[in-house]
């Protein structure tokens, strides 16, 4: 079983991985079976999988940064909650350079 700072040292890391738009970094926390569902329905089942999904995203999308607005730790049970605010530049033509902003929630089970 993981402390709470264990935990939050994972979450840290994790953290900096995406700011530093490192892929191989932000795989780290995934187990090899991870189930992986979006706001979109999409799904990936598995690490490689989750990889492939997010590869071309990464790729294309530099200048993203995702701004923790809560996070909550459930030590006993190994979960944790987290509440994230996504910003990042248009990419779309007519919309070059304006932000786009997305929330989300991310459920993390630690084993």
């Amino acid at each position: 079983m993981l402390t709470r700072r264990e935990i939050e040292n994972a979450l840290r890391k994790w953290n900096q991985a995406w700011d530093d738009h490192d892929l191989e970094g932000v795989m780290e926390l995934f187990h090899d079976d991870i189930l992986f569902e979006n706001w979109t329905g999409g799904k990936a089942q598995g690490k490689e999988a989750l990889r492939q999904a997010w590869a071309s995203w990464f790729a294309n999308h530099g200048g993203f940064r995702f701004n923790e607005e809560e996070t909550f730790i459930d030590v006993e049970q190994q979960k944790t909650l987290y509440r994230w605010q996504l910003e990042w530049p248009s990419i779309e033509s007519g919309f070059e350079g304006r932000s786009e902003t997305r929330r989300g929630v991310d459920v993390i089970h630690f084993k």
